[in-house]
């Protein structure tokens, strides 16, 4: 006859054994799960979504029967070297979206409220964001919205019109505003880096900054340029350290003097600015506490139009969160501005361009492979 006492004991020792085992297995779960989505995460951030066209950079090697399975199949001579594109690279075109009613170039006027085709609004801001894991950096290529590039053009009724040379900040316009658009900046982003794959895309009002900003604390920046606007109660002097809060960090990276020749260039190198500060506080307090990561994600969520799902969210908030972003891995296309027969227009030096794909995307080719 069993003891009641021992009876009782073993079931409290089973109980409590089965739910350490229980939760054990759950947190083995939790990692495993996380894991997974880890790895599906960077599998998906590394697949292109800018078409199946052949990179128009360098000249191609033609590799020997033997090779046509190997890195060898995939490489270009460039400047006498061989290099390999690095098909691990992963590549977010970020875009900030004014869906005001612009008509600041191009002849074209979008309206916040209107809806259907050529409503998308510009894309004021465009940064390509390459995050490498082989040498665990973070670079950012930073795109003059007056660059002019091959863009594709459809008229009001959403008829294709066929492509057009124009300010490539316009190609967002030529859409719905959401995944359309975004897809056709991508589109036109990838055709003026040679047909370079971008692997995500990242579009966000502009009216998210305040949100942002001051999620984080408010940025601190040493003012690059006078931004006296009374009626926007901006009175920031060249030189100025101030903590850049609310509406004040929206009208810092917005604002610029139409009045002054190539005054995007201006207002291009606050962005840069901001978002280098921005994303070095963020990544800070991101790596004490990932709920800020989480945090940051909710409140730009309905600001926001972006293909990266939760799979590669989780990727960028546990590991690509510790590569290195410095102020010296930002990067802006060179070129000249001149003054078109209605606005500027930016054009990018080709030369220029194509070093700074090698350079990023490539990586020199191990022939002993």
């Amino acid at each position: 006859m069993l003891d009641t006492e021992d009876t009782v004991e073993k079931k409290k020792l089973s109980i409590g054994a089965i739910t350490f085992i229980s939760v054990l297995a759950i947190i083995f779960i939790i990692i495993g799960v996380l894991s997974i989505m880890k790895t599906m995460g960077k599998k998906e951030l590394t697949a292109s979504i800018s078409g199946d066209k052949e990179v128009n950079i360098g000249s191609a090697i033609t590799p020997d029967e033997k090779d046509e399975e190997s890195d060898k199949s995939k490489q270009i001579l460039y400047d006498g070297k061989k290099y390999t594109l690095n098909d691990e690279l992963i590549s977010i075109l970020v875009m900030g979206i004014d869906k005001e009613t612009v008509t600041e170039i191009g002849g074209q006027s979008w309206d916040a409220n209107s809806t259907g085709v050529n409503t998308g609004g510009q894309a004021d801001a465009l940064f390509l964001m390459l995050i490498n894991p082989h040498d665990e950096n973070v670079y950012i290529v930073a795109i003059n919205r007056n660059t002019m590039a091959d863009i594709d053009v459809w008229d009001n009724e959403g008829r294709y019109m066929g492509v057009s040379k124009k300010q490539i900040a316009l190609q967002h316009g030529y859409g719905d505003g959401g995944t359309e658009s975004c897809e056709r900046q991508v589109k036109a982003v990838s055709r003026l880096f040679h047909n370079i794959p971008i692997t995500s895309y990242v579009a966000i009002s502009m009216d998210a900054i305040p949100a942002l900003n001051d999620a984080v604390g408010g940025i601190d920046v040493t003012v690059l340029d006078d931004i006296i606007y009374p009626e926007y109660n901006m009175d920031l002097h060249c030189g100025d350290n101030v903590t850049l809060m609310g509406e004040q960090a929206y009208w810092y990276v917005r604002l610029r003097n139409e009045n002054i020749f190539n005054s995007n260039e201006l207002r291009l190198q606050r962005q840069k600015q901001y978002l280098t500060s921005f994303a070095a506080k963020a990544k800070s307090l991101s790596a004490s506490d990932v709920r800020v990561a989480v945090d940051l994600y909710k409140k730009v969520s309905d600001y926001m139009v972006t293909d990266i799902d939760l799979n590669s969210f989780t990727y960028l908030v546990t590991d690509a969160l510790n590569f290195e972003f410095q102020s010296k891995n930002i990067y802006s296309l060179k070129g000249e501005v001149v003054q078109g027969a209605q606005f500027e227009e930016f054009y990018a030096y080709d030369n220029y361009l194509q070093d700074l794909i090698i350079k990023l995307f490539y990586e020199e080719a191990d022939d002993s492979k």
